[in-house]
């Protein structure tokens, strides 16, 4: 699996992820247990946690969208973090993976290795193979 090196930038988005996960939090309420944070390639940041109900959905995708309602298409990276995953953080469900793929296919992954060692990951390594829409009007006999 390709790596790249955790930034200090990149220490910025967990804790901002995690001060979105404190906001959140409601005495009694456990909808909102992961919080995620998202950096756009012009270095804005969208924060989210999740909703998690009948129809949930993931604090990825609140985030992605977020950043999506407000004109932002390119990014560059993104966390989500949990305080009982590995370091805290949380790997993308196969669904946020797929999302991601389709949103922003070149985006990088924050994550931690079962021995709690912080890396950053191309999302194409986390769903290979995965679908993507054709590029090329959906001619597939060039």
């Amino acid at each position: 699996m390709r790596t790249y090196e955790v930034t200090n930038e990149d220490m910025e988005l967990i804790k901002k992820a995690y001060a979105t996960l404190d906001k959140a939090k409601v005495e009694g309420n456990y909808y909102h247990t992961v919080g995620s944070c998202v950096r756009t390639k012009d270095g804005r940041t969208f924060e989210g946690v999740n909703c998690d109900c009948i129809h949930g959905s993931c604090a990825e995708f609140i985030t992605i969208g977020k950043a999506i309602s407000e004109g932002c298409h390119e990014f560059d990276t993104i966390v989500a973090v949990h305080p009982e995953g590995p370091a805290g953080l949380f790997a993308p469900c196969g669904n946020c993976r797929q999302m991601m793929m389709e949103y922003c296919p070149d985006i990088k992954v924050i994550l931690a290795g079962q021995d709690n060692k912080i890396f950053k990951t191309d999302i194409s390594e986390l769903l290979p193979f995965a679908w993507t829409r054709l590029k090329n009007g959906g001619d597939l006999l060039q």
